[in-house]
């Protein structure tokens, strides 16, 4: 079998690593060798005892064409570092000649004008990961899609600006090649629409855990939720709480000045900032004549209001 990919970073002859493992193009060794694993234990003989024979060949030439491959050049740091040359100055040429870009994917042509960049890439890449495989026969084709998503992400960090998202190519008048497009498609569409959902869901948790007083345990849902959307305003102000109550000033701060950088009018951070100049104040003897050793968690807080009294209590906005 001969396994040909004619999309993203594979059309300007380059083997596109990242897309064959589905990992980020920022991954370190350690996450690389996790999906490597992963991959590798869905591949395997063993795995497959139940498929067909063409399934199993197939599943064969991918760990040994692609997977293997793609292991061996990023799991080293002196070819990791050179390949990363190579792409980096593969985009800024593309960027430099202008060179025009046809996307194939809805998801593509969605990084491409969106303003969060770096957040939608990576959630787009970890969903799409989770279920590369899963089709054997679809495999090469999603690994397209994907290396279309790390072209547009490498554009865009070497400071390309679409300023509209490209549009679609013109319709195939092969309905079995529409029908795959759409199938694929749909795949990489699915995991851009998972993203908040997926965020909403470490928030209710981690709220859930801050209601019982669990901070170490809701620290850890937020930490995950920040991974995933380094941007997103509310996880900072929520984990800046959490460190406030834990009495951990300094990275409460960190947080709550990121969540305001993210947004200005986030009231929850607003409302953070202020407690802690209060501890910080009391700590010194200048801002309240109280006891210096008043911590965070002990300070008064207004029935049903306020940033600890109304953040769960109360009616929902």
């Amino acid at each position: 079998m001969s396994i040909k990919i004619e999309r993203g970073l594979f059309k300007f002859d380059s083997i596109d690593y990242h897309a064959v493992l589905c990992v980020p193009v920022d991954a370190d060794v350690k996450e690389i060798r996790k999906r490597y694993l992963n991959i590798a234990r869905r591949l395997h003989p063993d795995s497959c005892a139940s498929a067909s024979a063409e399934e199993k060949q197939l599943a064969s030439e991918l760990l040994s064409k692609l997977v293997n491959p793609a292991y061996e050049k990023l799991s080293q740091e002196r070819t990791r570092t050179e390949y990363m040359v190579v792409l980096s100055q593969m985009g800024k040429r593309l960027v430099q000649e202008s060179a025009s870009v046809d996307l194939s994917s809805d998801p593509a042509r969605q990084l491409a004008g969106s303003p969060n960049v770096e957040q939608l890439y990576r959630t787009m890449i970890l969903k799409i990961a989770e279920t590369q495989y899963d089709s054997l026969t679809k495999a090469v084709q999603i690994i397209g899609y994907v290396s279309e998503l790390n072209l547009v992400y490498l554009m865009r960090t070497v400071g390309k600006k679409f300023d509209k998202a490209p549009p679609p190519p013109p319709v195939s008048s092969k309905v079995t090649s529409k029908n795959s497009e759409n199938t694929d498609t749909t795949i990489l569409q699915t995991a851009a629409n998972k993203e908040e959902a997926s965020i909403s869901n470490y928030l209710r948790r981690a709220q859930e855990l801050m209601t019982k007083n669990q901070f170490a345990q809701a620290r850890v849902e937020l930490q995950d939720a920040i991974k995933l959307a380094p941007n997103n305003s509310r996880c900072h102000s929520l984990i800046g709480v959490v460190y406030l109550k834990q009495n951990q000033t300094t990275m409460a701060k960190v947080h709550f000045d990121r969540a305001l950088q993210l947004d200005p009018n986030d009231q929850m951070a607003s409302e953070g900032k202020r407690k802690i100049e209060q501890v910080m104040g009391q700590k010194s003897g200048t801002a309240v004549k109280t006891a210096p050793s008043v911590q965070a968690s002990k300070l008064p807080e207004k029935s049903g209001g306020g940033l600890f009294g109304g953040l769960f209590g109360g009616k929902k906005k």
